[in-house]
């Protein structure tokens, strides 16, 4: 009797993780990859610090759907194993079964929000039924144990991931590891200042990368706040199939919040075309919200090829700087200016120093981008140089040949026939009187 009930909790365990994974894949984990997740899944709780540069390339290789939150967990210690957060921005200590205990002030917009999170995947279809419940249970213990950030929305979408993984606790644990020590929580604060520094980011990211579209997004008043602030908060998962999201979630847990930086940067990129030739305010919102979410999978692994191969760290913190510094000037100045003729004053001296920072960035790409062709076209001349040298070799050796050949002939030429033969051999530059001795 036990074994039979055993049995049936086993096959509904199956059938639940069967639902939850109930999601396209882009690309294929080779078998390769499968046997290196196995081994380095076999003691991953041990601690044992791994080689990065190995987790690097088995990750970019593939993660297989069925341990994906197993190796989610694996990358969540060996980042813990080499970062070591302060005390003051440690979580409180305070288990997930006692948190349920509690009652949550903020009951009423997660119960809300359950049914708009993954509407069309199974596992949350059901009016509180499994998936929302756990969703729910999930949800209200963060917003107990972050006073500070509560509950907002995004972040179900993100719990949701987690849950179509792992267990509730599991799934707890990822995101107070999300939230705290990879530092997503700030861009969910009541104030939203995170999220505005992310967006000028992006908007600076843009502006070097990829003029143009920068420029007829400008033009166009379509601000990064109108598309990727969804992107942000849901890191993509409310618009974007569930096989991309998971895919941008493996990245995330090895390189952090800059993953979701560099697959905005690409997905804009893959579209540029596209989204160049949509010519007004709302074409181009109906594009970024609806169309561009609708890749092929080709295009996924494409955008996920260039995450992997990016780098923008640097850029990233310049750009938080900058926005600080031009922040702070511009409280200053508006703290000693009363009137607003002054304040006018200052907006336009600020937005001037913006344009030469600008035109200074513009002339460094312009000059990176005239050094880059001067060394390709000294390539390019090297090139040439070595071709003709071997040419020149070529035509040497036939030449010799030619002599050789003429040379012999002449031995057999009758007397009456050498005044051409000599002839032919001034042309070709060979002394006749080395064969007439």
């Amino acid at each position: 009797m036990r074994r039979s009930v055993l049995s049936e909790a086993s096959r509904d365990e199956l059938q639940s993780r069967k639902i939850k994974l109930d999601y396209e894949e882009i690309g294929t984990c080779p078998k390769d990859a499968i046997n290196m997740w196995d081994k380095k899944l076999l003691n991953f709780r041990a601690k044992i610090k791994c080689d990065m540069e190995d987790i690097h390339a088995t990750l970019k290789d593939g993660v297989p759907k069925s341990r994906r939150g197993e190796i989610w967990q694996f990358l969540a210690v060996q980042h813990r194993i080499r970062h070591r957060l302060p005390n003051k921005q440690q979580p409180p200590d305070i288990s997930y079964k006692e948190l349920l205990k509690q009652l949550t002030a903020q009951q009423h917009a997660i119960l809300v929000d359950l049914g708009r999170t993954f509407p069309t995947h199974p596992y949350f279809t059901a009016q509180l039924g499994a998936g929302q419940l756990s969703l729910f249970n999930l949800l209200k213990a963060y917003s107990l144990l972050d006073k500070e950030v509560g509950y907002c929305q995004g972040i179900s979408f993100v719990a949701g991931v987690l849950l179509l993984h792992m267990s509730e606790e599991q799934a707890f644990e990822m995101l107070k590891f999300l939230m705290y020590d990879l530092g997503f929580r700030k861009q969910y604060r009541p104030d939203m200042m995170s999220l505005q520094i992310q967006m000028y980011q992006l908007s600076r990211l843009l502006h070097d990368y990829h003029r143009d579209l920068y420029n007829h997004l400008e033009e166009n008043e379509i601000s990064p706040s109108l598309y990727a602030a969804p992107w942000f908060l849901t890191l993509f998962a409310s618009q974007f199939s569930l096989g991309f999201v998971a895919r941008v979630f493996d990245t995330i847990f090895l390189q952090g919040t800059e993953v979701i930086f560099k697959v905005a940067l690409s997905l804009l990129s893959s579209q540029e075309e596209h989204i160049m030739m949509c010519e007004t305010f709302e074409s181009i919102v109906e594009f970024l919200k609806n169309t561009l979410p609708d890749m092929t999978k080709p295009q996924m692994e494409k955008i996920m090829t260039q995450v992997f191969e990016m780098d923008i760290s640097k850029q990233l913190h310049a750009y938080e700087v900058e926005y600080h510094v031009l922040q702070d000037e511009l409280q200053e100045n508006t703290n000693a200016c009363d009137d607003g003729e002054a304040s006018e004053k200052l907006e336009r001296a600020n937005n001037h120093l913006k344009r030469q920072n600008m035109d200074l960035l513009e002339k460094l790409q312009v000059a990176h981008a005239k050094i880059q062709s001067m060394e390709s076209n000294l390539e390019d001349a090297l090139a040439r140089e070595n071709k003709m040298k071997s040419l020149i070799q070529s035509l040497e050796q036939e030449k010799a040949f030619y002599q050789k050949t003429i040379e012999k002939i002449c031995r057999y030429l009758p007397e009456e026939a050498l005044s051409d033969c000599r002839q032919l051999l001034k042309e070709v530059n060979c002394s006749p009187s080395k064969i007439l001795k």
